[in-house]
């Protein structure tokens, strides 16, 4: 437990760090220009998901999600007990993942994001991208189980653009981009209803995909 706990704590951590200091990199780098911005962020995430899947896949499945967690519960691969410690560690690491960005690139340590996210459409896209995301996760790991790292790293990178809220997928995540205040920030105020499409989204594809794998 030790081990896995670890696991997903250090993909979590470097997952946020990269989220957010691409963010920042491409905003610095892009000239104002926010579809240059997100290009690069959208590459970082995609490329650092594969490799963080592949490295820590064997050990603790790879999580780095509390809504990917909760849909292994409801189907009974992980334990309540488990899964606890997996959304504990998950938010913490998340949180200190946005403080090593903030470190690197000479920001504020402490920040509250002004970045507004918010409307039907966003909300939509939410439980549109996690419904993705799951769907994509549990059909590889029924046919295909060698290639869930590259399959989530590539979902995720088509996802930023095809969504109109750039596909946050991850309560862990969007509560630690809260604390940002830079290109890859929400504001706190607009969290819950993203972590609540989330997890609808989750639970939905959880039970679609059970009935189309006939999962028992």
């Amino acid at each position: 437990m030790i081990k896995k706990l670890t696991a997903e704590a250090l993909g979590t951590f470097f997952l946020l760090a990269t989220v957010v200091g691409s963010g920042i990199m491409g905003e610095t780098l892009s000239g104002g220009n926010d579809a240059i911005a997100l290009l690069g962020n959208t590459l970082a995430t995609g490329a650092v998901l594969a490799v963080l899947i592949t490295i820590f896949g064997p050990i603790s499945g790879a999580h780095f999600n509390p809504a990917v967690t909760c849909s292994m519960l409801l189907l009974k691969r992980i334990t309540v007990h488990e899964a606890g410690g997996y959304i504990a560690v998950q938010i913490v690491a998340a949180v200190l993942g946005v403080l090593a960005a903030h470190l690197m690139f000479d920001q504020a340590l402490l920040q509250v994001s002004s970045h507004g996210r918010t409307g039907t459409g966003q909300w939509f896209s939410e439980a549109i991208a996690t419904f993705g995301l799951v769907m994509t996760i549990l059909g590889c790991v029924r046919f295909k189980p060698d290639f869930v790292a590259l399959a989530v790293g590539l979902y995720i990178t088509s996802a930023y653009w095809f969504t109109a809220s750039t596909s946050f997928a991850n309560p862990a995540v969007t509560l630690a981009r809260s604390m940002t205040d830079t290109f890859s920030g929400i504001s706190p105020n607009h969290v819950m209803m993203f972590i609540l499409l989330q997890l609808v989204g989750a639970l939905l594809a959880t039970f679609l995909m059970k009935y189309l794998l006939n999962d028992e």
